[in-house]
């Protein structure tokens, strides 16, 4: 009897130059007999692009602008490298929904990265979410193309692949029809889990940055830092998982070695472990429903020697009762939370706002715009666009 022959998979690496891309093309460069890559895109890290298209050889590479274009197509051409170079989110689209592609991993932050992911949903692709900001902001739109469309969706963050893993195979009937009680998603508590309210008034981008356990870009870290990313990831869970904000629990656990937890009704509490290595969940879902090797080494247990958990605070963390407070409205407020926090963070970034005013801008901007239903994809970008609009003009008010 021979042996079943596998198909070479074709991957496009939306946002290929951040720590999510480049930890996936290290598992796809581990197994070559099984992945391909078609097309890669970058944003402002061309030189770094320009490098993985030499090593990687894809079809295609997608940067935002006219000059980035110009000077990536030089560098490939200096390097004999044939990739044929795409501009803008047409060119991400089109990337992302080409006949040639099996899998589609969607790796660029905030909003930029919900149009291309959609495109890829509606073609039918399997797509490894890594943007959260795709279910965030137009989550029943999202779920509904998904369901259309025969898309396969597996979640990347770490949060999400260990519910996806300790959850049933048939969760989509419903948390109660498959004997869910609740989910618990961990968070590690970020740079500041332990710091006085009162030091947040001071601290910098480069300390909100130092995240203890992950190494990620410099927006994520932000947000991991205030815990609204974990707000993000509740709301991103209710989406992928059926579920109601009052079903998942925000567990700390600053170890980041249980990476989240499914309660049973019958009293049993699945998890799922591993290192903090983000090409666990990323080789899980590449693979899926196999399993490869990821590169990342075992767990040492004895190393770890114990496994501590607390409540978050939200005194001390206010983005995270607002995102609760947002996924409990629904309709335009997740949009609305997930604008207002990129501006927010964007100041912050560039010195112009203290740590704390990132919760102060995001709440003035929820109390200012009216929830709306969103039943168009451009309703999503309106209501995205209008908190953009109200955060700029916080700061304008605040002299900043």
């Amino acid at each position: 009897m021979g042996c079943a022959v596998t198909r070479v998979q074709r991957i496009t690496v939306l946002g290929a130059t951040g720590s999510i891309g480049l930890s996936t093309l290290d598992v796809i460069a581990r197994h070559p007999d099984r992945y391909q890559v078609f097309a890669l895109s970058g944003f402002s890290r061309i030189d770094e692009l320009l490098a993985l298209c030499v090593r990687h050889r894809p079809a295609y590479a997608v940067v935002p602008s006219s000059d980035a274009a110009v000077r990536l197509r030089e560098g490939l051409a200096a390097a004999g490298c044939a990739t044929e170079v795409l501009e803008g989110e047409g060119g991400l689209c089109q990337v992302a929904a080409a006949g040639e592609v099996d899998t589609v991993m969607a790796a660029i932050v905030g909003a930029a990265g919900l149009r291309p992911t959609l495109a890829a949903v509606e073609a039918g692709k399997k797509v490894l979410l890594a943007n959260k900001e795709a279910l965030v902001m137009s989550g029943a739109l999202f779920m509904d193309a998904v369901r259309r469309s025969g898309s396969v969706l597996l979640p990347i963050d770490s949060e999400h692949n260990a519910i996806f893993q300790c959850m049933p195979g048939d969760y989509a009937r419903g948390l109660g029809a498959v004997g869910v009680r609740r989910i618990l998603l961990t968070a590690s508590g970020g740079p500041f889990r332990e710091t006085p309210a009162e030091a947040l008034l001071d601290v910098t981008p480069e300390q909100a940055c130092a995240h203890p356990n992950w190494s990620m870009g410099r927006k994520i870290s932000v947000d991991s830092a205030s815990m609204l990313n974990k707000g993000l990831e509740l709301i991103e869970a209710c989406w992928l998982f059926d579920a109601k904000p009052a079903q998942i629990e925000v567990v700390v656990h600053p170890q980041s070695v249980i990476h989240s937890l499914v309660d049973y009704v019958d009293g049993s509490v699945l998890a799922q472990l591993g290192n903090p290595d983000m090409r666990t969940p990323i080789s899980n879902a590449l693979a899926w429903p196999e399993r490869i090797d990821s590169g990342v080494a075992p767990l040492d247990l004895f190393a770890i020697a114990r496994l501590d958990f607390q409540a978050p605070d939200e005194q001390r963390f206010p983005c995270l009762r607002l995102a609760r407070q947002a996924a409990e409205a629904g309709h335009s407020a997740p949009a609305v939370l997930n604008a207002a926090n990129e501006v927010a963070v964007d100041a912050f970034l560039q010195g112009r706002i203290r740590f704390p005013e990132i919760a102060g801008m995001i709440e003035q901007v929820l109390d200012q715009e009216p929830v709306v239903p969103l039943a168009t994809l451009d309703a999503v970008f309106a209501a995205d666009q209008r908190a953009r609009e109200l955060s700029r003009e916080w700061l304008r008010r605040h002299g900043r």
